[in-house]
């Protein structure tokens, strides 16, 4: 009797599932959306905007757009209900393409499809290799270009030393960029390029001339003086302001080195005011384009823990010159940056750049300059001490 209940029930179960399920499968949407109507098309650099006038259903959730790119191959864009446009591009052709618009609703039902052909205009990589420039700079060459397109761009730059051939890639999707090349001999060199685009398409690689890197040196130290009426007092316990540039980098594994300068508020009319100005007479007449800043590395007691990134070490800073410590010219806004982690733990290739040096490139080379103003911006916290070890300087030595 029991296992007739049970039977019973079982079967009463399947039978209202099922019904449900039915019930369920009435109430599915099958209704495929309307088209886009309206279309026109407003072709850009290597692609277009299609703008069009969306149906009537309130259940819409996208508009895709389908077309075959200029590599043949079959690719898809898509708009949220929220958009009456949608942008097509990776195109590199002087031909129409012919592109597909598909309404697609909630419930995954997909529109007919509405179609329109257009020309795109002139891709957008050519005109970013007819804007390329290179120059002649410290340690290599400055090269730079327009975008107009703002998307991004991989710039090839064939570099011919001989019968050597060197590539390096640069990427952007700025605007207008600048990028150095550095590293290379102070020699004839020719130079070519090639640009593509994220989606494959290249331009033929075109010459762009020879160029001779300026000779870059590192700039010698040991006419440097303190100009001290301008300068905040560095002078604390073990710290000394002209050890910043002594030659000596403060390492972790010992206090014989002791190199470095220590900024006291006691010291200083008792409070850290940023910024925090060290001003350097070199004595002589410079050029720069890039240096390397270097931070305290050793912690008295701290069993063999590096100091670097800790509270008092210099963090951001401004680099100014002059040629008679009066009027002064920026030459830039720097920061080492904060690589600790909620907790306080930092990276082990953090603590390699630190041990290496924190090294900056300026916008542009610099003017000739006699007198260096760093000045310190900020630290890691502290309110109290702020120390940095060494900075180093790579130009063009007493012009």
């Amino acid at each position: 009797m029991k296992r007739q209940i049970k039977i019973v029930i079982l079967i009463s179960i399947l039978v209202f599932t099922t019904i449900i399920s039915c019930s369920d499968n009435e109430n599915i949407d099958s209704t495929a959306p309307g088209i886009v109507t309206n279309i026109t098309v407003t072709p850009t650099n290597g692609g277009g905007i299609i703008n069009y006038t969306l149906p009537s259903d309130d259940d819409i959730l996208y508009v895709k757009a389908v077309y075959t790119n200029s590599l043949g191959e079959e690719v898809f864009r898509v708009s949220s209900k929220y958009n009456t446009s949608i942008e097509v591009n990776g195109l590199n052709q002087s031909t129409p393409v012919n592109v597909k618009l598909y309404v697609v609703d909630e419930s995954e039902n997909i529109s007919q499809a509405s179609q329109i052909d257009f020309i795109p205009l002139k891709s957008f990589i050519f005109l970013v290799q007819e804007s390329i420039n290179i120059s002649p700079d410290l340690g290599g060459v400055k090269i730079t270009w327009e975008n107009i397109a703002s998307k991004t761009v991989f710039v090839y730059v064939h570099i011919i030393d001989g019968t050597d051939e060197t590539i390096r890639i640069l990427s952007s999707n700025n605007l207008q960029e600048s990028i150095f090349i550095r590293g290379l001999p102070s020699k004839e060199l020719s130079f070519s390029t090639k640009v593509e685009d994220f989606d494959g398409n290249i331009t033929e690689l075109e010459d762009k001339g020879k160029h001779i890197p300026l000779f870059e040196e590192k700039i010698d130290k040991s006419t440097w003086t303190l100009v001290s009426a301008q300068s905040v007092n560095g002078n604390a316990y073990e710290g000394r302001t002209v050890n910043f540039w002594d030659d000596v980098v403060d390492t972790v594994e010992t206090d014989a080195d002791n190199s470095y300068f220590i900024i006291t508020r006691d010291n200083n009319g008792g409070s850290l005011n940023f910024p925090l100005d060290i001003v350097i007479d070199l004595n002589k007449n410079v050029r720069i384009q890039r240096f390397k800043v270097w931070q305290r590395a050793y912690w008295y007691n701290g069993g063999g823990i590096t100091y670097h990134y800790q509270e008092e070490n210099l963090k951001s800073f401004n680099l100014y010159a002059s040629n008679d410590a009066q009027t002064w010219n920026l030459l830039g806004q720097f920061d080492i940056g904060d690589p600790r982690d909620a907790a306080g733990n930092i990276p082990t290739k953090a603590f390699q750049e630190a041990i290496e040096g924190h090294e900056f490139s300026l916008p542009n080379t610099s003017d000739q300059f006699r007198y260096l103003k760093f000045s310190i911006t900020s630290n890691y916290g502290s309110t109290s001490i702020t120390v940095g070890s060494e900075i180093t300087l790579y130009g063009l030595d007493n012009l």
